[in-house]
């Protein structure tokens, strides 16, 4: 599950990437504003985690840009600007979720799970496809009841085709979700998580579109 997170501060922006990863989350980092645009035109992105007071613009007029564009991702304001008006200045501006700084990690992580089950149609904690459940909480799995050891990488792969069941995801936006900007990945890495996955749970339940790339049906 990928993140874009656009955020000036240093040490915040570190300490939130960090944070962000030991939960399961592949996060990209911008310190500007203007690289937004291109980065959601050319990445696969779960959600936008946005500050509004930027170095190049104000973070009100990329929000507008991103849903000027038709991108429908989640959008979750994190600001020190904590007026009423200003919070209902980026909810009409096209923002799913407005929270102020300082900020507990376990409210972000928590309004992170919820935009991400709005995005997949589901409203419970848990993620459910037939006898697979999957704890965006916990990072945990289960099939047919009983528990299912996943590395991280097995995880976040198996929560971004979950998360977009009845969806064909192909092979480069499922390394993308795994694999951050720095990150380096061989070309046959996806297939040999699939291989894996399809081990640990039910073989069927992935299925590959030839050609086309993976999906997991409701």
């Amino acid at each position: 599950m990928r993140i874009l997170l656009v955020e000036d501060d240093v040490m915040l922006g570190e300490s939130m990437v960090a944070s962000l990863s030991r939960h399961g989350y592949t996060v990209d980092w911008l310190q500007q504003g203007n690289g937004v645009e291109l980065s959601l035109n050319t990445e696969n992105f779960m959600a936008v985690i946005l500050d509004l007071t930027l170095p190049d613009t104000d973070g009100l007029d990329v929000l507008r840009k991103i849903r000027h564009t038709g991108h429908s991702l989640p959008v979750l304001i994190l600001t020190a600007r904590d007026e009423i008006d200003d919070r209902v200045k980026g909810l009409d501006c096209g923002a799913d979720d407005y929270l102020t700084k300082p900020f507990a990690l376990e409210e972000l992580l928590a309004r992170l799970r919820v935009l991400i089950r709005r995005l997949s149609g589901q409203t419970e904690t848990i993620l459910a496809i037939g006898e697979l459940s999957l704890s965006l909480k916990n990072n945990e799995v289960q099939y047919q009841g009983h528990p299912v050891k996943l590395t991280k990488n097995e995880f976040k792969l198996l929560a971004t085709l979950v998360t977009q069941a009845g969806k064909v995801l192909s092979k480069e936006k499922l390394q993308q979700a795994l694999h951050g900007w720095d990150d380096l990945t061989s070309d046959n890495a996806i297939e040999v998580h699939i291989h894996n996955l399809r081990k640990k749970i039910d073989g069927k339940l992935i299925k590959n579109i030839r050609g086309v790339g993976y999906i997991i049906e409701n």
